[in-house]
């Protein structure tokens, strides 16, 4: 049976940015940075599998996959352009005080599209990592 979601795919324009994003700005941690060299047919050579986890949630994964892996020279266009524009929400990041992560962030250098703001379900800010990709970073309502 199933037991958890281990990895998620986030598509980046460029894992060298991704990973410094996601490492020093964020607080994540590096799981995986391995070259597969041309091992995997349609990924192009030098294919690298990136992964980063939350400092607090090293079963969960997010692969930081170069735009271009598995697919044809159009179909890559057509994501970096999608990518860049911002219409990936790649997820919700819990937080016990979504004004002081707003803050803290903000002071990396994280570029916010929304400040908290109260919602039905809690205190939301939405962020958008280096490559356009936005999460919603939350603080769940209590009760």
């Amino acid at each position: 049976m199933l037991t958890h979601l281990s990895h998620a795919n986030v598509y980046v324009l460029d894992q060298d940015s991704a990973k410094a994003f996601y490492t020093e700005k964020l607080g994540f941690r590096v799981a995986d940075d391995i070259s597969m060299g041309d091992a995997f047919e349609g990924a192009g050579a030098g294919f690298r599998w990136l992964t980063v986890s939350p400092p607090d949630q090293p079963d969960l994964k997010l692969i930081l996959s170069d735009y271009r892996m598995g697919n044809d020279e159009g179909t890559a266009a057509t994501l970096r352009d999608l990518v860049a524009k911002g219409t990936f929400g790649a997820g919700v990041l819990a937080t016990d005080d979504c004004q002081k992560a707003y803050e803290e962030l903000s002071a990396r250098g994280v570029e916010f599209v929304q400040e908290p703001t109260e919602r039905p379900y809690g205190i939301e800010a939405v962020l958008r990592d280096d490559s356009g990709n936005w999460f919603s970073l939350t603080q769940a309502r209590e009760g």
